[in-house]
């Protein structure tokens, strides 16, 4: 159970950096009015925040 729960919350702050770089790599291809790369960035750190949202959801049941 303990080691679920660090595995968990490894999880969680790993997806939150690939949050700030896919936020980061976003502002960049914005900056560049690459709209299909800014597209693109948008929708996986959407989908990366749903896996941390689920991970913490999974940390509070008991892990």
């Amino acid at each position: 159970m303990v080691n679920r729960k660090k595995r968990l919350q490894k999880g969680i702050e790993s997806i939150e950096k690939q949050i700030k770089i896919h936020e980061e790599k976003l502002k960049k291809a914005e900056e560049e009015d690459n709209i299909e790369l800014a597209s693109y960035y948008k929708k996986e750190i959407e989908a990366k925040k749903k896996d941390k949202d689920e991970k913490k959801r999974l940390l509070k049941k008991g892990g």
